[in-house]
């Protein structure tokens, strides 16, 4: 038997985890931790909320990575470069017009000082995006009334692409391309480049690219009827009784029908097995069986940290110290606690996290349907990160 986990501490993580359930501090979870070949899978319930190694869940913004991938595959096709404006494909988002103050009105502006490139929307520095912090902002306001930067994931509430990105081009950015790090627009802008690049839908670039030749058959935008009853209910917790209320019932699911928008920041669902198999082949830089996706350069560009000081500390949210961003991802910079430098990965405010430590050759995912009440980790994920890391047998 192979050393790559320790049986005995494997036991600890299924109890560890198994207490999160059993303690109602989540309904249901599934979580897969993979090292060299040797992969474990845990399933936890309840007979309310039963689920299996092949639930399928809402994965949110863990679908950013993926969204990432489809873009380096038509840069290395030299399809869209880094640094050049998107103005080609997006011409809703050029002559842009930057905020002089974020409290300020909408018409009170400044033009950009350089058009939004490929390498911005990568990195989230376009320009507009979530701001994370108390006050009145007229721009989040208009963007949220737009069904931009509007929260959660609701695919249902969205219209189409050409729609979607002609109202992201009526705000002005809250900041000039390039300057500052802003969650989330960014991911979807990308998607909505990737098809237009590409000359297809996002979706079916993404299958036919990236989803078939990895095998990931329960991986999409939407859960096809022949597969429902592998959903999951999705919660919320009450923050006056700490009760679950529904987000979305599995029976009557947003996500149990084609969606007008194919959200790249946070729309895909999928399984552990599927995701295990996306976060394999960035492991071994681009290749999966017989399938290479990405080159070896382009993996090690899209892990590597992208941010200056001064855009991390701007975000001490998200990244504190010993983080930053990469393309599409999450990436430690210093170590603090258990993952090594170079630990890539992100959370899914539905309730999910994947992260992958190269130099432990270690890949852990975990899928619950709780969502998360802000951006800190939750104690399930703090817990399953602490618990993947001491199973490691060698």
């Amino acid at each position: 038997m192979n050393n790559e986990f320790n049986s005995g501490r494997l036991a600890r993580m299924r109890e560890v985890l198994y207490g999160h359930v059993e303690r109602g501090e989540v309904p249901a979870l599934v979580s897969l931790v993979s090292r060299r070949g040797e992969t474990h899978v845990e399933a936890f319930g309840t007979e309310k909320d039963p689920v299996a190694r092949d639930s399928i869940f809402r994965i949110a913004s863990i679908t950013k990575p993926v969204t990432a991938v489809a873009a380096m595959i038509l840069v290395e096709e030299c399809r869209l470069r880094l640094d050049d404006p998107v103005d080609e494909f997006l011409p809703e988002l050029a002559n842009r017009r930057v905020l002089k103050s974020l409290e300020g009105p909408l018409d009170d502006t400044v033009p950009a000082n350089r058009p939004i490139s490929t390498r911005d929307l990568l990195t989230l520095r376009m320009g507009l995006g979530h701001i994370m912090r108390p006050g009145d902002f007229p721009i989040m306001k208009a963007a949220q009334e737009m069904g931009i930067l509007a929260g959660p994931p609701a695919p249902q509430s969205l219209p189409g692409p050409d729609e979607w990105i002609r109202r992201v081009g009526t705000l002005p950015l809250m900041h000039h391309p390039g300057e500052q790090w802003l969650y989330d627009l960014g991911l979807d802008v990308l998607g909505v480049l990737v098809a237009r690049a590409s000359g297809q839908s996002f979706e079916s670039f993404l299958q036919e690219r990236v989803f078939a030749p990895l095998g990931m058959k329960d991986t999409a935008f939407y859960v096809p009827a022949e597969k429902q009853d592998r959903l999951p209910t999705c919660y919320r917790r009450d923050p006056q009784t700490g009760e679950f209320l529904v987000y979305d019932d599995h029976k009557d699911s947003q996500w149990n029908r084609p969606v007008p928008f194919a959200s790249g920041s946070g729309g895909l669902v999928s399984t552990v097995d599927d995701y295990l198999a996306f976060s394999q082949m960035m492991l071994n830089k681009g290749v999966y069986g017989k399938e290479r996706i990405l080159s070896r350069p382009a993996v090690e560009l899209m892990t590597a940290d992208q941010l200056t000081e001064e855009q991390r500390s701007a975000q001490p949210i998200f990244f504190g110290d010993d983080r930053s961003w990469a393309f599409g991802m999450g990436v430690v910079t210093r170590r603090k606690d258990l993952p090594s430098v170079g630990t890539y990965g992100w959370t899914g405010g539905l309730g999910t996290i994947a992260f992958t430590d190269p130099k432990e050759e270690l890949i852990a995912i975990l899928m619950t349907q709780r969502l998360m009440d802000s951006p800190q980790l939750p104690k399930v994920f703090v817990d399953f990160q602490t618990a993947a890391y001491q199973a490691i047998g060698d």
